[in-house]
């Protein structure tokens, strides 16, 4: 069903060689470069400097470097090998707040040892190692399973415009907005895609055009201040986007520019629509408010996609990563589990 090549994935585990394999998404789309992760210090570095991102894929790669890392662990202590995992879950999770999926991940990887407290710690090991594929196999699932979902709200010929990167490149594979475009395309639906460039870190740009090119989707990168006008024009039907945290109340963290795309969408009367795996739904943050946003670099503002700076040096900078978008803007929240509209949101869990 996958579109891309096999060695054309984010993230995988080279358990032979002790490693977890990244695609880094920094050189994208000059150079596909693989990096060979072996400790939670490359990997926290992996995350913070977005050379594996997408809410799904770090969560996959934090848990294969769980793995990893408490293979190499030497002993026969469990109380050890437990207060070392937890450790590296504290730190690893600190690597990027706002995603659930890491967290997630995460503590999946330490229930398998606070669940089995008799097991020897060889036992153990062998159980992280499948916790960790079961958590990038149940995604691999949940991404066709959401395009299959999304694909009943869509018409052949749409305009589908979308907002950072949540394709191929952020999950396993198929990707959570892009899942439903590489469907239909194969079965014929012929989707134009609009791809905002997504200011600053240029997801959009660097990546989903990238990816939608490399699978031969039809699509136009635009500057993200041009949705507005393309929206008027009739060009745009529909919007598709990811998310990295669900509130309980189905407030939506996203990439930060989501929530005017969504305020455009409801003046131009177009559906929006987020697309994401359950496990991105947080029962225990109440609303959009609760949600920790992450402040990043002001240099990835100023400076870092030009060839010399583009502000004044003692100019300040607010650079959060992420913004909120309000369920009463979301016209369907797209899960595996199925589409949840309406006037509340019920997730089934």
């Amino acid at each position: 069903m996958n579109v891309f090549p096999k060695e054309f994935r984010s993230v995988r585990l080279d358990d032979e060689n002790a490693s977890v394999v990244i695609l880094d998404e920094t050189a994208l789309p000059q150079q596909e470069i693989y990096l060979q992760i072996r400790t939670a210090e490359e990997m926290f570095d992996a995350i913070c400097k977005l050379k594996v991102r997408g809410a799904p894929a770090i969560g996959i790669a934090a848990a294969y470097i769980i793995y990893i890392c408490m293979k190499r662990k030497e002993t026969d202590s469990y109380a050890d090998f437990l207060a070392e995992l937890r450790q590296l879950i504290k730190y690893l999770c600190s690597s990027r707040p706002t995603a659930v999926n890491l967290s997630a991940a995460l503590s999946r990887m330490e229930n398998v040892v606070v669940s089995n407290p008799t097991e020897s710690v060889h036992h153990l090991k062998e159980l992280l190692h499948k916790e960790c594929l079961a958590i990038d196999s149940e995604d691999v699932a949940a991404c066709h399973a959401i395009g299959e979902n999304a694909l009943t709200l869509l018409r052949p010929g749409m305009g589908i415009l979308t907002h950072c990167n949540a394709g191929h490149l952020a999950t396993s594979e198929f990707g959570t907005a892009l899942a439903p475009v590489y469907l239909g395309q194969q079965r014929g639906y012929n989707f134009h895609l609009f791809v905002d460039e997504t200011r600053p870190l240029l997801q959009g740009a660097r990546l989903t055009a990238y990816e939608l090119q490399k699978a031969g989707i039809d699509a136009t990168l635009i500057c993200d201040n041009m949705a507005a006008s393309f929206m008027a024009s009739d060009a745009i039907d529909a919007v598709l986007v990811g998310c990295d945290r669900i509130a309980r109340n189905g407030d939506v963290a996203n990439k930060i520019g989501t929530f005017g795309v969504a305020i455009l969408a409801r003046y131009f009367g177009l559906p929006f629509y987020v697309l994401g795996p359950s496990s991105t739904i947080d029962m225990n943050c109440p609303g959009g408010e609760a949600i920790e946003i992450e402040e990043r670099s002001a240099n990835e503002v100023t400076e870092m996609w030009y060839a010399k700076r583009m502000a004044p040096t003692q100019i300040k900078v607010k650079n959060p990563a992420f913004d909120v978008t309000p369920y009463s803007l979301i016209s369907a929240i797209i899960t595996e589990k199925g589409v949840f509209n309406g006037n509340k949101f019920e997730p089934i869990k």
